[in-house]
């Protein structure tokens, strides 16, 4: 299965790719391997990046705070400040390398009161300043519990492109897809100080598979 963010690209690297093998058929020689072999990795690598496999969500989930984003864990900052919290919150942030898959999840169930968007620069994506700096969407969600999320897509210096299908006031449930970040980016959660967090620094994640986190 692929990702529906990706049919135009994967659609262009095609065609593209159909371009340089007949190109490389009338050139000949040298010029036909070089070019079949450039044809094979721009398809061959499209088509990995823009794959969205079938994930199997852990049981209870709608209790659960699950994986947004395929990646590593490289952040995890305790007793931090955020507007969206009335106490101290805990953040931590997933990096997705290009070689991860891209589409993004809902990490709780619950109900989206904060859905916004906002332009900015392309610093890389483990920057400290990323998720003040770099174009960015941001999610506010309450779980059905009343524990407050928070979190964020953010561009990197080779992600250019966010998207997302989520707004304000929709019923979403844990381990759904909601869009995806292009080419190497970061996501961040946000929760409260006292949340029965399971992360630390170097995890691998599986989006919608790994439990990163438990509500009361």
């Amino acid at each position: 299965m692929f990702a529906k963010e990706g049919f135009t690209v994967i659609a262009a690297a095609l065609i593209i790719s159909a371009v340089l093998v007949v190109a490389g058929y009338f050139a000949g020689g040298y010029w036909a391997w070089l070019l079949s072999a450039l044809a094979v990795f721009i398809a061959g690598f499209t088509l990995y990046f823009f794959r969205d496999p079938d994930r199997k969500l852990p049981e209870n989930s709608d209790n659960l705070l699950v994986a947004p984003a395929d990646g590593k864990v490289i952040l995890l900052n305790e007793s931090i400040r955020h507007d969206f919290f009335e106490g101290a919150c805990t953040q931590f942030s997933i990096f997705l390398s290009p070689l991860d898959v891209h589409v993004n999840r809902v990490p709780a169930s619950g109900r989206i009161t904060q859905a916004t968007y906002y332009p900015g620069k392309y610093l890389v994506a483990w920057h400290e300043k990323a998720s003040e700096l770099n174009e960015r969407a941001e999610f506010g969600m309450i779980h059905p519990g009343g524990t407050p999320v928070f979190f964020r897509q953010i561009t990197g210096y080779i992600a250019r492109r966010i998207v997302y299908h989520i707004d304000e006031d929709d019923e979403v449930k844990a381990g759904e897809r909601f869009g995806m970040m292009k080419f190497g980016s970061r996501m961040d959660i946000l929760v409260p100080a006292d949340f029965d967090l399971k992360v630390k620094v170097g995890q691998r994640t599986v989006a919608g598979e790994t439990v990163l986190g438990v509500f009361k």
